[in-house]
């Protein structure tokens, strides 16, 4: 089914919805909710509160790309989950270290008045990945997006570890320098 199709269910307050969006991006979400929890029950949960997030958020909203959108809020839901289970442990894992190694580029804050800075942020980096060639693009969403592990992306992509370590830092290096140079940091 067409995500047009689907989003028009979600206005209509039809369950198919949830039906032809669960057959169309199940597999989807969970990947990224597993890739995040590295649960399957906790996985399994994350994708269906995306569901109800999704059937909740539709309408006012009517979102013009439904896989990116599904993604972001399973991304939401599945980082706000991991966050609670490890509130006290906050051990490795691979989405600790992504985070980390992101950490020196991006400065952190939640407050009301950053609001502005986060927007513009948000463009920066847009506009720093798309600039990315499209292999290094590719491994960059992977890694910060997705949250893969270094090892699934070299498996991905038929690349050694190493590479893929130095590219990301490559990667992140460029991120730094272009937010310097757009005075953000």
């Amino acid at each position: 089914m067409e995500d047009s199709r689907i989003v028009e269910l979600y206005w209509e307050r039809s369950e198919v919805a949830i039906t032809e969006t669960s057959k169309k991006y199940g597999k989807y979400c969970y990947a990224i909710a597993y890739n995040i929890l590295s649960n399957a029950e906790d996985a399994d949960e994350s994708v269906n509160d995306t569901y109800f997030d999704a059937w909740n958020s539709m309408p006012p909203h009517r979102p013009s790309i439904l896989s990116t959108f599904l993604g972001k809020i399973t991304r939401r839901i599945s980082i706000d989950k991991w966050r609670g289970r490890t509130a006290d442990k906050r051990g490795g894992g691979e989405i600790v270290q992504a985070l980390d190694e992101l950490a020196d580029c991006v400065p952190s804050g939640h407050s009301v008045e950053h609001e502005a800075e986060a927007a513009e942020l948000k463009k920066i980096i847009n506009d720093f990945v798309m600039s990315l060639p499209l292999m290094e693009r590719r491994v960059f969403i992977c890694r910060y997006w997705y949250l893969d592990s270094i090892s699934a992306i070299a498996g991905q992509f038929g690349f050694s570890q190493s590479k893929i370590k130095m590219m990301l830092h490559r990667q992140r290096k460029k991120l730094l320098s272009v937010l310097e140079r757009e005075a953000f940091l």
